[in-house]
């Protein structure tokens, strides 16, 4: 890891982590045990798993993070240094890296325990002492696995677009979310979204959710939709992107390898503000998304610029 910040065009401030992968036939129920296969360790994080989806999509990424001093460290940053990602903000502290427990089905669900570790040392103060990495950047992406204050904290140094997949969803500071353009969710997140702002929302269909998101103040808004694509709201507009029907082996990391490849093409069109651009983003995004979800783990999954993404019909 490199000591000196570099200008980059998107800034991730978020996780890292390492993830270990069982595989079972299906998820087990409340008290019981189940054989699995797997217990392999691979990067992770959902912080490192957009900053590395974007870069692999071509755009210059830097990461603000933390990973501990200790073995699991090494597997947790192996795609962001082969990707290019630029690793100066990623500080080296005491606390154990972050460690995702990941069991995945014969279906290809995942059910997703996250250990912290690191990753609560991502606050107001470590984020600030990436001040000028941070307000040079086209776009800063976050997500939901700093705390609260980090988050805020790097919401108020952003001077270029804010991006935000709050995942998972935590209590955040009301006025630096809705500084999310677009704010990104599926839909179990959005209507958490909705609470957190004090908002029931008219029904759990997409577009109701869309639209309360933007009732609320968001400028724009994204949804993910899973194998039913996704949808693009702003303004009076709710577009739906479909995406590519592909034989599903495994989800992990698919809503990462979305939001990256997404702020990755947002960055490659001429407005960077307008409706038709974020559609442009979720059309590729989703392609680069159903990728992802065709082979096993998180950031070993994502395409780069070589390969070929699937078509949507």
């Amino acid at each position: 890891m490199t000591t000196q910040d570099s200008t980059c065009q998107i800034v991730v401030v978020g996780s890292i982590n390492a993830d270990l992968t069982v595989r079972v036939g299906r998820h087990p129920l409340p008290g019981e045990t189940l054989l699995g296969t797997g217990g392999e360790v691979t990067a992770g994080g959902k912080g490192a798993n957009q900053a590395v989806a974007a870069a692999l999509q071509g755009a210059s990424v830097a990461l603000v993070g933390a990973v501990g001093n200790d073995p699991y460290a090494a597997p947790a940053t192996e795609f962001l240094c082969s990707s290019g990602v630029e690793m100066s903000a990623v500080s080296t502290v005491k606390e154990t890296t972050g460690l995702a427990v990941i069991s995945v089905s014969e279906d290809g669900e995942n059910s997703i325990v996250v250990v912290p570790g690191a990753n609560a040392t991502v606050d107001a103060t470590a984020v600030a002492a990436h001040k000028k990495l941070i307000a040079d950047a086209d776009i800063v992406l976050l997500q939901g696995e700093i705390p609260a204050d980090g988050f805020a904290q790097a919401v108020k140094l952003a001077t270029g677009r804010v991006v935000v997949n709050l995942a998972p969803v935590i209590p955040v500071d009301r006025a630096a979310l809705l500084h999310a353009d677009p704010i990104m969710a599926n839909e179990h997140e959005a209507g958490l979204i909705l609470q957190q702002l004090g908002i029931m929302a008219a029904s759990e269909d997409p577009q109701d959710l869309a639209q309360g998101l933007l009732d609320a103040g968001f400028r724009s808004v994204v949804l993910t939709l899973g194998g039913a694509g996704a949808l693009v709201a702003q303004g009076t507009q709710l577009i739906t992107i479909p995406t590519p029907k592909v034989s599903v082996v495994d989800t992990t990391g698919a809503g990462d390898a979305f939001a990256g490849a997404f702020v990755a093409e947002l960055l490659s069109g001429t407005d960077k503000q307008g409706g038709a651009n974020l559609v442009a983003a979720a059309q590729q995004a989703a392609r680069v998304g159903a990728f992802a979800v065709t082979s096993r783990g998180a950031q070993v999954s994502y395409p780069g610029l070589h390969d070929q993404l699937p078509a949507i019909d």
